[in-house]
């Protein structure tokens, strides 16, 4: 988590920005919708602004600024999530029973812990200081996207299919075109260098010797995958990893998430409520396993982390202004000018989350952010339109388990030459 603080950095302007975002999030909601934990991997809205509100009170107020009083002595049991150094936690099964404290307490929490970060930061804080208080304006931003995972969730398994929104920007979309880019053989750099703030997960410059590769020029659209359901994929055994076979039949699986077929036409649960499937935008709510047979269908691969990394530094050297991030309040994937490196849908890779060369994890509760889910999950990259433009970068290492479908995930393809 390591930053380069300069006088210029407006800490407070930052801070402000990001939890207004949230609050922005929050507002088209209901106070029902705050309190719902369908399955294990949602957690409830109010949660959410718990956590994030929790992690600058226990790791920046509650130790450096001096007679200062927590808001409430039991939230810190509720409000932490996996750090095991920092104390007791509720089990995360159980994060929907609660009842209190009310939506409006937690809202009152949040502005407490506004006001005192407000008045902390105003008055000047050391670098060690501030690179905390980044890595949790990071960590909000994480949480921003989980909670639209979230509440797509909890409205998109309501038979109503309530929107999550109303005011649905018209957008011009770009007809996807194909095409494969290529990369030499050679020895490239991998993992985080120069200034600015990063994870700890992306430390570890390393060089790697990737063979010449071809990766795709845009994502995979809805009417590809659709050709793929067409073809029987979903019963054809000799697509599928073993587990991935396993999983498809355990769970009667026969589409990508919110995917239903009405009258002989595929309809999908969007934020902006239950619509028709438009072919040309980029596919969205698909596992690893359903991107990897996906791939071996099509007569291709999954790109490793590693050859995304380096196309998307050959092809996309800066997160474009024409990407689709939660700024744009778009709410939804759409094809884009550029390749699409960065923003609209997180790209499956084939590389399992593991630490890098030389990979040092913080000591303390903050070593835990990462470095402890370092095993059975798999890396996904680019990220996605619930993304914040200012939070992503061509290191950036995100990871689920290989089943996990909730998040805003798409198939980006690769072959050798």
């Amino acid at each position: 988590m390591q930053s380069v603080i300069s006088s210029e950095f407006k800490l407070l302007d930052n801070y402000q920005r990001v939890r207004a975002q949230t609050q922005f999030l929050c507002d088209p909601l209901e106070i029902e919708d705050f309190v719902v934990q369908p399955v294990i991997d949602v957690s409830p809205l109010k949660w959410h602004l718990g956590h994030t509100t929790w992690f600058f009170e226990n790791f920046i107020l509650a130790p450096n600024v001096e007679g200062y009083k927590v808001f409430h002595p039991k939230y810190a049991l509720l409000f932490n999530s996996y750090y095991i150094s920092a104390g007791d936690r509720w089990s995360r099964e159980n994060r929907g029973q609660l009842t209190r404290p009310t939506v409006k307490e937690v809202f009152e929490y949040r502005d407490y812990v506004n006001q005192h970060m407000s008045n902390f930061l105003m008055e000047g804080v050391s670098d060690e200081i501030a690179e905390i208080v980044i890595l949790g304006i990071n960590h909000e931003q994480q949480h921003q996207e989980l909670f639209l995972y979230d509440i797509k969730r909890i409205l998109g398994d309501n038979p109503l299919y309530p929107a999550y929104r109303e005011d649905q920007i018209a957008v011009k979309r770009v007809k996807s075109n194909t095409d494969w880019l290529k990369i030499p053989e050679s020895i490239y750099e991998i993992g985080f260098q120069g200034k600015g703030f990063h994870f700890d997960n992306e430390e570890g410059v390393h060089k790697v010797f990737l063979h010449a590769y071809q990766i795709g020029s845009s994502l995979v659209t809805n009417g590809e995958y659709i050709e793929f359901i067409n073809s029987g994929a979903y019963t054809s055994h000799s697509l599928w990893l073993s587990e991935a076979w396993d999983w498809v039949n355990k769970n009667n699986i026969c589409a990508p998430r919110y995917w239903e077929m009405i009258d002989g036409e595929w309809w999908h649960y969007t934020l902006y409520g239950f619509e028709k499937i438009n072919s040309g935008d980029p596919l969205c709510h698909v596992s690893y396993y359903e991107a990897d047979a996906f791939a071996r269908w099509k007569g291709c691969r999954l790109p490793t982390e590693q050859e995304w990394e380096v196309a998307c530094n050959t092809f996309s050297p800066k997160v474009s202004n024409k990407g689709n991030f939660v700024e744009e309040n778009n709410f939804r994937p759409i094809q884009t000018e550029d390749h699409n490196f960065f923003g609209n849908v997180w790209e499956w890779t084939s590389s399992p989350y593991v630490s890098y060369p030389y990979y040092n994890p913080p000591a303390g509760a903050l070593g835990e952010y990462n470095g402890k889910f370092m095993v059975n999950q798999m890396v996904l990259r680019g990220g996605s339109f619930g993304t914040a433009r200012s939070h992503i970068r061509s290191t950036y290492r995100n990871f689920f388990h290989p089943h996990l479908r909730w998040m805003f995930s798409g198939i980006r393809l690769a072959k050798h030459i």
